[in-house]
């Protein structure tokens, strides 16, 4: 294996990266800044030494369960373009268990609370995704929809390595850092890699672009959760 540089090791999710270059290397790239700045905010940072307020983690559990059905709608979409059936058997089967699955976990800690309605930044994020899976294409909507993934694994992955005290908190934690999720990442990581091929330059962009414009609506969303956003006026 080559030397690795600090930085290297300190942002680059290495479990998922090879030797040779490939797009979502590229993608990862993009957004090192936001993912930096996201492991740095309080509501993360709280998950593990404590901090975080249980009324700032409920927001952020209840406002998730809606951003899921939106989630599961433009997984649903996105499968419709899919240019392999096999794809599209695997886009329309994590939109079930994105829902089925963090929605038993949101029930558990919850315990039958939910919100009322989206918070501003979640309706700005789900209105971004459905719009991009609805107007673009394939590759450009999987861009989108693949820092929900991705973020999330690399931030479960971090936080398990410090844990936490709190039942709750380490429950959450040991959902998006779990071997199985890891899995459900790489299939969509191998999707992107290998729809990048036939793109030219102007495309691989727009994707590139889609992809950073999520990764921040990702840190907005927890920024939202710590801030317990409300609509003004």
């Amino acid at each position: 294996m080559p030397v690795i540089s600090r930085r290297a090791v300190l942002f680059a999710p290495m479990l998922l990266m090879g030797q040779n270059k490939r797009f979502q290397d590229q993608l990862w790239t993009s957004i090192e800044p936001i993912y930096a700045a996201t492991l740095k905010h309080p509501f993360l940072t709280g998950l593990t030494d404590g901090t975080l307020p249980k009324d700032r983690f409920e927001f952020y559990l209840k406002q998730d369960s809606l951003y899921l059905v939106a989630f599961a709608e433009a997984l649903g979409l996105l499968a419709s373009k899919a240019p392999r059936v096999d794809w599209m058997m695997t886009l329309n089967q994590h939109a079930i268990d994105s829902v089925k699955t963090e929605r038993s976990l949101h029930e558990a800690i919850l315990r039958g609370a939910a919100a009322q309605s989206m918070a501003p930044t979640n309706y700005a994020y789900t209105s971004h995704l459905l719009a991009t899976v609805h107007r673009k294409s394939f590759a450009e909507g999987l861009s989108a929809l693949l820092p929900c993934y991705w973020i999330y694994l690399e931030v479960g992955r971090q936080l398990k390595k410090r844990g936490s005290r709190n039942a709750d908190y380490q429950k959450w934690i040991d959902q998006y850092a779990s071997e199985g999720y890891s899995k459900t990442v790489g299939m969509v990581l191998d999707m992107i890699n290998e729809e990048s091929k036939g793109l030219n330059d102007a495309v691989r962009k727009d994707c590139v672009d889609n992809f950073v414009a999520s990764a921040r609506y990702e840190y907005q969303f927890w920024d939202m959760a710590w801030r317990l956003e409300e609509w003004k006026p």
